[in-house]
């Protein structure tokens, strides 16, 4: 692929000249069968012979873990403020581009990531209310262009996805605690970037069997590394 190739994402200004590593990444509210589906996607590459690195967010470096915790920890009493959580989430990004994404891209790996900033358009953005544009300049700002190749949109009703969390036992985290209209707006958030951008963003029925969503996955995974060749 040429660097003019209209499909393929602006180049981060800290990026290799010859990025031979592609970016895949899962997104999706909590219930919908990311972690199992990461896996699958991981292993499909990997029997191709491809060097892939499986990362999450928020999170992927120790540093930027620990910022997952406080994400994620219900037990703080202090409540915390939606602005200071989109910071944290975008820290965290920071650390996690700086050490392990652009590294590994620019090295020829393939970079799986369970979220990316999908998650906070949805999350962030839909799920707390915040101004887009102000995701945007962030964005801009951490991630300077770098954008993934392919994200794999795993949907599902609502009241769906939380029956499986339920069945999954454990205790929620902060985000799984909130309320059926937070997750409503989160999934309307997906779907509307899914709309705006579905030559990277595909988007996948994930109630049906789990072998068939799989079977979805691996058909536009073939289609796009043919495509890429």
């Amino acid at each position: 692929m040429s660097n003019n190739d209209p499909d393929r994402p602006a180049r981060d200004a800290g990026e290799s000249p010859e990025r031979h590593g592609r970016f895949i990444t899962l997104e999706g509210s909590e219930g919908v069968g990311k972690s199992t589906n990461l896996a699958r996607v991981v292993a499909w590459l990997e029997a191709r012979g491809l060097e892939v690195v499986q990362t999450r967010e928020p999170g992927g470096t120790p540093r930027a873990e620990a910022i997952r915790d406080l994400l994620l920890d219900p037990g703080v009493e202090e409540p915390l403020d939606a602005d200071a959580e989109l910071l944290l989430i975008f820290a965290a990004r920071a650390q996690h581009l700086s050490q392990v994404i652009r590294p590994a891209l620019a090295g020829g790996a393939w970079v799986v990531c369970d979220r990316f900033t999908d998650a906070t358009y949805a999350y962030q953005g839909g799920g707390r209310g915040i101004d887009p544009e102000r995701i945007a300049e962030l964005e801009r700002f951490v991630q300077r262009g770098l954008a993934p190749d392919l994200t794999l949109l795993l949907d599902m009703p609502i009241e769906a996805a939380r029956s499986r969390l339920a069945d999954r036992g454990g205790a929620p985290d902060r985000f799984e605690r909130e309320r059926g209209s937070f997750f409503t707006a989160v999934r309307q958030a997906y779907l509307a970037r899914a709309a705006l951008d579905p030559g990277r963003i595909a988007v996948l029925d994930a109630s049906r069997p789990l072998a068939a969503v799989g079977e979805q996955i691996e058909a536009i995974l073939a289609e796009r590394v043919a495509a890429w060749a």
